[in-house]
């Protein structure tokens, strides 16, 4: 697919299994959290809460500092290979590159400077750090507070603002927001629920594959 000169095109990427290879956040819940919160996780894989509710009541659980929680991750989560690929081919091509994710800001952006991605737009849940636990919070690009949606939320602004939209992700949060994308790029979930709704996509492994095809739109 060839794209016209005049089209203003946006990638829009998913960060917890789709930059890295395994979920931050539950890893930092299965070590951190002081009381059981998979109840919570099969309320909110069920729909019976949002993510933000899930998020907000179960990083509740977390009273260690951040600087605790970014040496604990250090080493123990992979990026997924071809991230600053598939960075460097949107610089050259002109494709505005966003991060935006259910999981933490504090964690994205920490993980994204270590692999030289800092100057990334990323959109991701807020923290407060209490001795009580974490407080966290979903912003929507109105500047308003959410409890769900937060994808789906930028990439109606993101068309709002006359982008072609180009999705990259792999969990159950993508499915809604990838379906106002012109191209998707998918695995695990998203791509099991694409082939069951006849949605077209394109599976990758990793994101080097995802830039190969990038190069030749």
């Amino acid at each position: 697919m060839t794209l016209p000169q005049a089209t203003k095109t946006l990638v829009q990427c998913d960060f917890d299994g789709t930059i890295t290879e395994r979920d931050v956040s539950y890893l930092i819940l299965d070590a951190f959290a002081e009381g059981n919160w998979r109840p919570l996780l099969q309320d909110y894989e069920e729909g019976k809460i949002p993510v933000g509710e899930f998020n907000t009541k179960a990083f509740a659980m977390v009273k260690a500092d951040e600087a605790t929680l970014l040496k604990f991750i250090d080493g123990k989560i992979m990026i997924r290979p071809g991230l600053q690929e598939m960075g460097d081919c949107c610089d050259r091509k002109g494709l505005r590159l966003v991060v935006v994710s259910n999981g933490l800001l504090f964690y994205v952006k920490a993980m994204l400077e270590k692999a030289g991605l800092e100057k990334l737009e990323m959109y991701a849940a807020h923290t407060r750090f209490q001795p009580a636990g974490m407080e966290v919070c979903y912003i929507g690009p109105d500047g308003k507070q959410m409890h769900a949606g937060l994808k789906e939320a930028y990439s109606r602004h993101f068309l709002r603002q006359d982008y072609r939209l180009i999705y990259v992700g792999n969990g159950a949060s993508d499915v809604m927001p990838a379906q106002y994308a012109d191209k998707i790029f998918a695995r695990d979930t998203l791509l099991a629920s694409c082939k069951e709704k006849q949605i077209e996509c394109q599976p990758f492994n990793n994101l080097s594959e995802v830039t190969r095809i990038l190069e030749c739109m």
